[in-house]
């Protein structure tokens, strides 16, 4: 199994209304892709950290395997759904290992 986590923070010089709008968006498309790709066995979207957090927007996703977890970083919904992530976040980090 493959462990992805992803967090982002909100791109500078958008209103707080914007980045609410925008992390919903992102939320519900990273949310939509488990209907789309095979092998999610895990996904988690956070978009309420706490107040002590650094990042303003999270991803745990468990993959059944590396295949999976292959199949998924080429897949066509997701590369749309980065495109448009980049446009509305940044500050990217992100970890992946095996469990």
């Amino acid at each position: 199994m493959v462990r992805h986590i992803v967090m982002l923070n909100y791109k500078e010089g958008l209103s707080p209304a914007a980045n609410r709008k925008n992390a919903e968006q992102v939320k519900r498309l990273l949310e939509d892709l488990r209907k789309t790709i095979p092998g999610i066995l895990e996904f988690t979207v956070v978009i309420d950290p706490l107040p002590t957090s650094d990042k303003d927007l999270a991803l745990n996703a468990l993959f059944e395997s590396d295949e999976a977890f292959a199949a998924y970083q080429v897949h066509p919904d997701l590369l749309r759904l980065a495109s448009f992530a980049a446009s509305v976040m940044q500050d990217k980090v992100s970890i992946d290992y095996r469990e």
